[in-house]
């Protein structure tokens, strides 16, 4: 009844050794007569969070490329009435689109998510060994006879759980065994630019203020592994639809932004999403120098004025942020990080450490270069003006010993 496509599993822990990303997935639901009803094409990821016995832990995974359809889906009656795509994977976790329609459109009136806590693969330490289940309406819908078509990132909320959808393309009550040329496009997706007349002029994109600085902290099953604060900012360069090239700014906004992360010998990951942007910083340690460094960065967003929306920047040998293993790095001045020739990771006002983390206090304090600079250049103005009163005092010292021999006592 159903063939799962090439899509990729993205647990937490696969963010710490790869920095990867989900593919695109496609799911086909097809009748007793073998002709498909429901065709989905997308790559998920789900974020919720549960309990173990050091408290809650949130946690971020992908739909993985072992998903398969399940023969609980169904095509309704004469593919006119409720229908159903039913999406399994792991240890007993399974997604559900339940659709409608009626005369001129259908939509997926209910989306529902069960998982399975006692799957140590993507909960570990889960004080629970229950099933949940969760599920909320939602807003995707299409014209009958057309593809429902979002490029853009969207979230699903599901109580505690949200799911996120990437390029998505979906259409159900098929009328020729396969998607249809014309589509639906989301909301987020924006309207389709028009044809001008003439080139359009560039606009100037302000600049934004400094990002809101914000406190984080990842911990495992020993503890604290990495504590930070500090404002983030992403100057990313890409051509508009109408082939323009543009170079804009985005702060993160600690407000919007759901974090988590994991913890290994090796690794230390944090990973910060607000709505469709996903930011994953990874600590690396220097076995023989006990160095401890930011080493990857992976970026991926939605830009929906771009030519290609699905903006991607991954890098994974950097050496940023060093500092001695125990000690944290601290700078007040902006870090400039390169992570592609189109993406630059901005960070405002860092005090970060990872591995050999005391509890919730940093360490030991090693300041950035740019700090020792910034100290250097009053220190310079300061010694050269004492050498500049000192040069004057003796001068006149001079002078006045000179005024005084040219007077003889009678």
């Amino acid at each position: 009844m159903a063939a799962p496509g090439g899509a990729r599993r993205w647990p937490l822990l696969l963010l710490l050794f790869g920095l990867v990303h989900g593919a695109s997935a496609v799911f086909v639901v097809k009748d007793g007569n073998g002709t498909a009803c429901i065709m989905a094409n997308f790559s998920a990821a789900f974020l919720t969070s549960y309990d173990t016995k050091n408290g809650s832990k949130s946690v971020t995974f992908e739909l993985p490329a072992s998903a398969e359809v399940l023969n609980s889906s169904s095509c309704g009656k004469g593919n006119a009435s409720d229908s159903s795509l039913v999406i399994a994977f792991g240890r007993g976790h399974t997604l559900t689109l339940s659709f409608t329609r009626n005369a001129t459109r259908y939509s997926v009136q209910l989306m529902r998510f069960v998982y399975n806590l006692s799957d140590t693969g993507i909960f570990p330490n889960s004080s629970s060994k229950e099933t949940k289940t969760v599920e909320s309406v939602t807003d995707i819908r299409a014209d009958i006879n057309k593809k429902y078509r979002c490029v853009s990132s969207k979230q699903i909320h599901l109580r505690n759980v949200t799911v996120t959808l990437r390029d998505a393309t979906i259409q159900a009550y098929l009328s020729n065994d396969s998607f249809s040329t014309e589509e639906t496009h989301c909301e987020q997706d924006g309207p389709l630019p028009p044809s001008p007349t003439a080139p359009p002029q560039p606009s100037p994109t302000p600049v934004p203020a400094s990002p809101s600085v914000s406190r984080y902290n990842v911990s495992g099953t020993n503890g604290t592994c990495l504590l930070a604060s500090m404002g983030l900012q992403l100057n990313v360069t890409y051509r508009t639809r109408d082939n323009t090239t543009v170079t804009r700014e985005f702060n993160i906004d600690p407000s919007k932004t759901t974090f988590g992360g994991n913890c290994t010998a090796r690794l230390v990951t944090l990973a910060l999403r607000s709505g469709n942007l996903l930011l994953v910083l990874q600590f690396a340690m220097n076995a023989s120098s006990s160095r401890v460094f930011l080493q990857g960065v992976q970026l991926t967003m939605t830009l929906p004025d771009a030519r290609d929306p699905a903006f991607r920047a991954a890098n994974d040998s950097l050496r940023a942020l060093q500092a001695a293993a125990g000690n944290s790095y601290k700078c007040d001045a902006e870090e400039r990080v390169q992570v592609t020739e189109a993406a630059f990771l901005n960070i405002f006002r860092v005090w970060v450490q990872a591995f050999r983390v005391d509890g919730d206090k940093f360490g030991p304090v090693e300041e950035c270069q740019l700090d020792a600079n910034s100290m250097l250049i009053p220190v310079a103005v300061g010694g050269a003006l004492a050498g500049l009163v000192l040069i004057v005092l003796i001068a006149y010292l001079i002078g006045r010993k000179r005024s005084h021999a040219g007077y003889q006592t009678i």
